[in-house]
């Protein structure tokens, strides 16, 4: 299991920006998809970006792909997801995630505890 923790969260307004950042720990980071989800009040958690090991394949939800981007940094076990564009429908606690597969995130992943974004109109 990889530990996870996420930070950068915070309140903006409508057309700002975030970064977020998630901290994982072991030294097989390289070998994980990374990925972000989101969670709003009352709804199901949705995916939102994902970045393979070597960081040379992203995928990102039709809503955000034009806004956010994922990023990591191997060296440091680190990845990223900067928000730009903000929307009150960004509006959500944000979690990280790590799986061996793409297609293994949502139910064989490890996640982190998440973070906040507030983004006020």
């Amino acid at each position: 299991q990889v530990q996870l923790v996420e930070s950068g969260g915070g309140l903006v307004h409508d057309g700002g920006s975030l970064r977020l950042s998630c901290a994982a720990s072991g030294r097989t980071f390289s070998r994980y998809f990374m990925g972000w989800f989101r969670q709003a009040p009352g709804k199901e958690r949705e995916f939102v970006a994902a970045i393979s090991g070597t960081g040379s394949v992203t995928y990102y939800e039709n809503s955000v792909k034009d806004r956010f981007t994922i990023s990591r940094d191997n060296t440091k076990n680190l990845v990223f997801l900067q928000m730009n564009s903000l929307k009150p429908e960004d509006t959500a606690v944000y979690y990280c995630n790590a799986a061996i597969t793409y297609a293994t995130m949502r139910t064989q992943g490890s996640w982190g505890q998440g973070t906040q974004v507030t983004v006020s109109p």
